[in-house]
């Protein structure tokens, strides 16, 4: 998510929490900061709005639509690579707790680990090298992969991580993992925040491409997804505008996709683990191999 789109939902929050009292599971993040009244009654205005238009259109929540093209993907997360770590953070990460979410997860990781959508590495420092043989980073931009090899580079300068070995790999998560890998090849994959990018049918594919190439039993899937909230009023707002914000500012991510259902559907999967942060808005999950 852009920081824009963190600004809004935590400026959600503001208005939830003068209309509804909510605690999620597996977080302590839920209490935002507060901001001023002209934001709020915006905000409440288009709650408003967006409740209206399910309510009149039989409450069905909308299906969001947008999905970045592999090829239009490459290319503007090329442009997003130089500046994407100062439009990706800010205080909103430890606010809404994504920071903690990343640690918690990404140190779980071991053996021959892939990360697909792995970016600009964000999710390097949250390893632990101890327990990796070999990590392969893989993502549609070659300009992200360039940012996380000088990432890369600077953490094992000062790491254990010297001693693993990193491979970086330009491809597309939905449809070439089996080829380039084969099938259960690593003992670990995770993904954070890619499944919005590549829209529902894209998601189900990537899963359906993590599942073959993850180690049946022993093998583990670390998923850190954008999602619907479990907070009616949130997620009301996160249809009416998921969207515009994925076209507008949103780098493509529709941000209230149901990955808990995609994950169910992929087939041989299971999910061991789920925890929510910041009202469901965002979602780990550990998930094995049958």
């Amino acid at each position: 998510l852009c920081s824009w789109i963190r600004t809004g939902i935590l400026s959600s929050f503001v208005v939830v929490a003068n209309s509804w009292s909510f605690r999620s599971a597996g977080s302590s993040h839920d209490r935002p900061a507060k901001t001023g009244s002209g934001t709020a009654n915006s905000r409440r205005q288009l709650l408003a709005g967006a409740i209206a238009g399910l309510i009149t259109s039989g409450g069905t929540a909308a299906r969001p639509v947008w999905a970045l093209a592999p090829e239009q993907a490459a290319s503007d997360y090329d442009v997003y690579a130089a500046n994407y770590d100062q439009l990706d953070g800010g205080k909103a990460l430890s606010m809404l707790g994504i920071e903690e979410a990343r640690s918690k997860l990404m140190s779980q990781a071991s053996g021959h680990v892939l990360e697909i959508g792995a970016g600009t590495g964000l999710n390097l420092d949250k390893y632990n090298p101890q327990k990796l043989k070999s990590l392969t980073l893989v993502d549609i931009s070659s300009g992200m992969l360039r940012e996380a090899n000088t990432r890369a580079t600077s953490l094992a300068a000062n790491s254990e991580f010297g001693n693993i070995p990193i491979k970086f790999v330009q491809a597309d998560a939905t449809s070439e993992l089996v080829d380039l890998f084969g099938e259960e090849a690593f003992d670990t994959v995770v993904d954070s925040f890619s499944l919005c990018v590549m829209g529902n049918e894209g998601a189900q594919q990537c899963l359906q491409q993590i599942r073959r190439v993850v180690k049946t039993g022993t093998g583990q899937i670390l998923l850190l997804e954008n999602s619907r909230s479990t907070n009616p009023v949130l997620g009301l707002y996160q249809d009416a505008t998921s969207d515009a914000a994925a076209s507008v500012g949103g780098k493509g991510c529709v941000y209230n996709q149901n990955v808990e259902a995609m994950i169910r559907a992929s087939g041989q999967l299971v999910i061991d683990k789920e925890d929510l942060y910041a009202a469901g808005l965002f979602r780990a999950f550990q998930v094995s191999r049958l």
